[in-house]
């Protein structure tokens, strides 16, 4: 990879992941490299200045911190084909990174990007576009909205626990209606977050698919499904006006939804890249450690396999 410039994200208020972000800043500008560098966190955002005044291409993303960082890097510079090296410093599970043990060695780590010594690995992404009225109404009335992990519909109030009312059309089709606490539609990057604990399927990451999960709905009959990648899904709000509907992106709030709205949520036309390092990188093995898989109460030796 010919490196010429680079981002380097670390967690706004970690002192840790701070600290190796200008470890990283200084080896790389020793290569010779211009670095961008800032915080990200939920009130720091640095990308829009980063892309916005970069008179050449950005080469690479080095993010570190936990997923919550990785999520938003991935939101920002997908659309610019940008690969994400993602570490987890100062993070908590770490799904979507990499190990800490894996970057410690900084120049190590420079010198295989520089090499190209590790592999790419692309996500698939969502997008979701908010429509006034049927579907004769063609232009939307927000931006469009990307998630990695899932879009979420869902009211919120700071009163109480409103219960949502949602219909759900699957490409113009009714396919249910939903009371409870909300809808996910997620990728397979985020089965294993938000949707698994509300109970839907996990998904290997290599898959191209849409999931739609259900929260805690008042109904046994309301399912989670798995659906194509070419799926539109629009989720229209059949609540109270008062009830202020919201779609959030990533655990982000992206806008308000009212009933005569619709949202589509469709898979993006960007994927997030993310490089790995492991050379024996398994979802498998990923899924056994961070959801701390403990198999059978009653453990046995498979002397069958070789």
């Amino acid at each position: 990879m010919e490196i010429k410039q680079v981002i380097i994200a670390h967690k706004a208020r970690d002192p840790l992941s701070q600290r190796w972000a200008e470890q990283y800043a200084k080896y790389l500008e020793k290569q010779g490299c211009h670095v961008l560098m800032g915080p990200s966190g939920a009130k720091d955002n640095p990308y829009p200045v980063f892309l916005a005044s970069s008179n050449i291409p950005i080469d690479l993303a080095i993010v570190l911190g936990g997923d919550g960082t990785a999520l938003a890097a991935a939101r920002h510079l997908a659309p610019e084909g940008i690969p994400i090296l993602a570490a987890n410093i100062g993070g908590h599970l770490g799904f979507l990174t990499e190990y800490f043990e894996d970057v410690e060695n900084t120049e190590a780590v420079i010198d295989r990007l520089f090499q190209d010594r590790y592999a790419v690995q692309s996500r698939v992404m969502l997008q979701a576009t908010v429509y006034e009225g049927n579907r004769t109404n063609l232009e939307p009335v927000s931006d469009r909205f990307l998630a990695l992990n899932e879009m979420c519909i869902k009211p919120a109030s700071a009163y109480r626990m409103p219960t949502s009312f949602l219909e759900m059309e699957v490409d113009g089709e009714v396919v249910d209606q939903y009371q409870g606490d909300g809808l996910i539609v997620g990728t397979p990057s985020g089965s294993t977050c938000y949707n698994t604990s509300a109970g839907g399927p996990i998904l290997h990451p290599g898959m191209a698919a849409i999931t739609v999960t259900p929260i805690c709905p008042l109904s046994l009959s309301s399912r989670p499904i798995v659906l194509p990648p070419g799926s539109v899904v629009s989720v229209w709000p059949l609540a109270d006006p008062e009830h202020d509907t919201k779609l959030w992106m990533d655990g982000v709030l992206a806008t308000s939804v009212w009933p005569g709205q619709r949202v589509d949520v469709s898979m993006a036309n960007c994927e997030a890249k993310f490089i790995i390092l492991r050379e024996n990188y398994s979802f498998y093995q990923t899924l056994r450690e961070k959801l701390q898989w403990a198999g059978a109460r009653i453990r046995h030796i498979n002397n069958h396999r070789n």
